[in-house]
């Protein structure tokens, strides 16, 4: 049995004592991912304005609100059902839709795609927009629900290990163990979709339904049928106490709506997870001491039982006896989950040193990860557009598949920020700064040379002068972190592997490419 109020003092201890790490996991899922919509709403919030600047290169991402409204009024009109919003204000209904929904879903980008389909005929923009609806879905199976799995994961380490990393969201791309999970999910998504029919039942099936991701957590292996079992047995005679529990977290829910969301990721959603994290450990627990049927699935006893240097010592020794791939770099860290117990092992060509934030670079180096950058932004642009808009709304300035400004940034973090690579909290400020700065000298720079606005973020919260928005700076902080600290170092190792004189190719056909693009480019618009 639990109560909820020890699970609350609990929960409390573990924010007091490793705040920051906690509030950044769930600001980079609510970011991510489709959980915590309601969060990042003060980042992303637009508001009409009367501010109408020059004509925008790039169209900004089309509100989940203006797809369900305008498929509201296609239907009405084609059913002859007008005056199915009459008397209620189309303005409130479109900050509701857009405060409790994620952006990236697959619902909302197929209205998006029925919309295009209804306004516009079959065509192109039609068959991109079916294109969206299958990279989202793919987006939810593979990317949403693995890292979601990932959260429940640190959050259940960081309950006996205080120094859990942050990067632990990703683990399970590092097992190399995503497919059977991403299958246990949908399933998941599958079933509580028919139920929520019911309306009743829906509301069930999630109670029953919630232990699922911690379970996937704890043993990535376990079966499909065997997984909806336990949870449904860990469930058991404490779906309404799980209800009130989350009854009492409204009163926060709605003070973090007073301020647009700010207060969910600063305190609500770190809080409220970490409660529920403390809940399934109880609940495992007394599964497991109980031995009741299915326990054996529950099988890492590391997250309860912290092993102390001796039995490290002695694990470690009979682990090198196994020859498994974390033999060569395992290693001890205080106050950190020991991963090389861990009952799921990756393949050994999954695991890899580690990456060096740190590292020097030279200049064919600089010059290879501007250009690999510079597509890297292209290709991640192309596709966010088309899984928030469902179709290829954007028309670049350069013809070919760069986007400079990404290379720029990349390059600049790499001069100025390595050096803070220790302090992540004041690497992400300085990248979140450093990109607002750079993104308003190139929106003015390229305005006054051909007279275009590349960017319009005038109906934006928290904009300046519709160049820079605080949403925006945010995202490429995240992206600019994961340049210092992955992408650059490991992208930089394999491109070191190729030998100076393939080096030395490679920029000469990457700059080729590139200068014969911009050469054309720009002999298009000034001609």
């Amino acid at each position: 049995m639990w109560k909820r109020r020890v699970m609350k003092k609990k929960a409390i201890a573990l924010l007091k004592h490793n705040y920051r790490r906690m509030v950044s996991v769930c600001f980079l899922i609510a970011v991510l991912t489709s959980a915590y919509a309601v969060s990042t709403t003060f980042l992303n919030l637009q508001i009409p304005s009367s501010y109408a600047p020059a004509e925008s290169v790039f169209t900004l991402s089309i509100p989940n609100s203006e797809a369900v409204i305008g498929a509201v009024h296609n239907f009405a009109d084609s059913t002859s059902l007008p005056g199915l919003l009459h008397g209620i204000p189309e303005a409130i209904i479109a900050v509701l839709i857009d405060l409790f929904s994620s952006t990236i879903s697959v619902f909302f980008t197929l209205l998006r795609t029925a919309n295009a389909a209804f306004t516009g005929g079959f065509g192109l923009p039609v068959i991109f927009s079916a294109v969206s609806v299958l990279f989202a879905f793919l987006y939810q199976i593979f990317v949403s629900n693995i890292l979601i799995i990932g959260e429940r994961r640190f959050f259940l380490e960081n309950r006996s290990y205080r120094n859990t990393r942050i990067s632990k969201i990703f683990f399970m791309y590092k097992l190399r163990c995503e497919r059977h999970p991403a299958w246990v999910m949908l399933c998941r998504s599958f079933f509580q979709f028919l139920w929520n029919l019911t309306v009743i039942g829906g509301i069930i099936k999630h109670y029953e339904y919630l232990m699922i991701p911690y379970i996937l957590a704890e043993n990535p292996k376990v079966g499909r049928r065997e997984a909806f079992s336990l949870s449904r047995q860990l469930m058991r005679r404490n779906k309404w106490k799980f209800f009130l529990l989350d009854l009492s977290f409204l009163g926060w829910h709605f003070l973090s709506l007073c301020t647009l969301g700010l207060l969910s990721y600063l305190f609500v959603h770190p809080y409220a997870a970490a409660c529920r994290a403390e809940i399934y450990a109880t609940l495992r627990r007394n599964y497991v001491l109980s031995r009741s049927p299915g326990y054996e699935a529950l099988n890492d006893s590391y997250l309860e039982h912290v092993p102390s240097e001796d039995e490290l010592l002695i694990s470690k020794a009979l682990y090198d006896d196994s020859q498994g791939p974390y033999t060569k770099i395992s290693y001890f860290a205080p106050d950190e989950y020991p991963v090389f117990l861990f009952s799921v092992q990756p393949p050994l060509k999954a695991v890899k040193n580690p990456v060096n934030p740190a590292r020097r670079y030279d200049a064919l180096s600089y010059l290879f990860l501007f250009a690999a950058f510079s597509i890297f932004g292209w290709l991640l642009e192309t596709l966010l557009q088309l899984l928030t808009n469902g179709i290829r709304t954007a028309e670049p300035i350069l013809i070919g598949p760069w986007l400079p400004l990404y290379g720029i940034y990349g390059i600049l973090l790499l001069i100025f920020l390595r050096r803070f690579y220790k302090k992540p909290v004041t690497t992400f400020v300085l990248c979140g700064l450093l990109y607002s700065v750079l993104e308003y000298i190139a929106s003015v720079v390229i305005e006054m040379l051909t007279g275009i606005r590349v960017h319009d973020y005038s109906d934006f919260f928290l904009n300046l002068n519709g160049r820079i928005y605080l949403g925006e700076s945010v995202s490429f902080a995240v992206i600019g972190c994961a340049f210092l600290y992955y992408l650059a170092p490991r992208w930089t190792d394999r491109y070191m592997k190729l030998g100076h004189s393939r080096r030395v190719l490679t920029c000469v056909i990457l700059y080729s490419l590139f200068i014969a693009d911009v050469i054309f480019s720009f002999r298009l618009i000034f001609i």
